[in-house]
């Protein structure tokens, strides 16, 4: 069986990355994934995940930490990709508060060895994960890409920023494309355990409290999964069309453009679980910010990418999705 070309996805057992990597096959694309399936959180969630991606003829998977230079290099000497969507990396801005170090070594050394390994091994197009996270708490919204993001609010946010210049500099240098993404609040089925709407829904669903940060005053501009799918993919395409020898740099957002607070999330959660939430309103946590906002000027230019999925539909996607998959597990 042929293929139209062989990429390279690491956290493919991640959330993006599973939802990337399954896109990617689904139309005719070999991909090499890479994890490392650590325990930050349900590694059954994982596994899940790349049982189904293994179902596919033009996967591979590979178990590594992509801080291991030679445990990932012998994917380079193996397999000449034409594009790596870098999205491996310790996520959650609020565990970065104990487990720092968890971050440098994924996210800044990590992430180097994937960039100089892509420059060493001539991959031409290299397109890593980002985060609105970047913009901290800045009065000027909705969040612009040319927007100036130096007072990050987390050490996560931190290490993120810390991407984006690397791969900038990289981009001077070498002829690399580089595309990063900001991806804001991203949900929706095998979504993360950690973020508020998968707990807040384990725990509404189970009759246990739930936390609203900063009294509930906080706004989110949540974006389905299947979107940003769309998002990395239109960016992709236009690519692969359009793209001359060199290098060129380019931030993109990817967002709905539609933040709601997080009562309003709630209650339409309610709604779908057909409960009401227990809820405890505790201040503001270091390292969070107030909104998120994606201005998506550039990326709809770039590809015409518009958000098709409004909080409702989406929200509603996830419960039915999370009540069939607890169902089967506990079964």
């Amino acid at each position: 069986m042929s293929f139209k070309e062989n990429i390279l996805v690491t956290g493919s057992s991640g959330f993006i990355g599973f939802h990337l990597t399954r896109r990617l096959l689904e139309e005719g694309y070999a991909v090499t994934g890479v994890d490392n399936h650590n325990d930050y959180y349900d590694v059954g969630l994982k596994e899940d995940r790349l049982a189904l991606l293994s179902s596919y003829p033009g996967f591979t998977f590979v178990k590594a930490d992509i801080a291991d230079r030679s445990g990932i290099e012998t994917l380079f000497k193996k397999v000449q990709f034409s594009c790596v969507f870098h999205l491996a990396a310790q996520a959650g801005v609020r565990y970065s508060l104990q487990h720092p170090e968890s971050y440098v070594h994924s996210n800044l050394q990590g992430f180097f060895e994937i960039l100089e390994l892509s420059r060493l091994y001539r991959v031409p197009r290299f397109y890593f994960a980002s985060s609105s996270s970047v913009y901290g708490n800045s009065n000027e919204v909705p969040y612009r890409e040319d927007a100036v993001v130096d007072e990050p609010v987390s050490f996560y946010a931190a290490t993120k920023r810390a991407n984006e210049l690397m791969a900038y500099s990289y981009a001077q240098l070498y002829p690399l494309h580089i595309r990063g993404f900001r991806f804001f609040t991203v949900y929706g089925p095998y979504g993360r355990p950690d973020m508020a709407y998968f707990s807040f829904t384990r725990n509404i669903d189970e009759g246990h409290t739930i936390q609203l940060f900063n009294n509930g005053n906080l706004m989110r501009d949540f974006t389905y999964i299947d979107d940003v799918v769309d998002g990395l993919m239109g960016v992709f395409r236009k690519d692969e069309m359009t793209l001359l020898p060199g290098s060129s740099y380019e931030i993109f957002n990817i967002g709905n453009n539609q933040p709601v607070t997080l009562g309003y999330f709630v209650a339409v959660l309610e709604g779908f679980l057909e409960k009401m939430a227990q809820v405890e309103y505790v201040p503001m946590q270091a390292g969070d910010v107030y909104a998120t906002y994606a201005d998506l000027s550039r990326i709809q230019t770039f590809t015409g990418f518009q958000p098709r999925t409004g909080i409702e539909e989406g929200l509603g996607k996830f419960v039915d999705w999370y009540r069939s998959y607890y169902r089967q597990r506990t079964s």
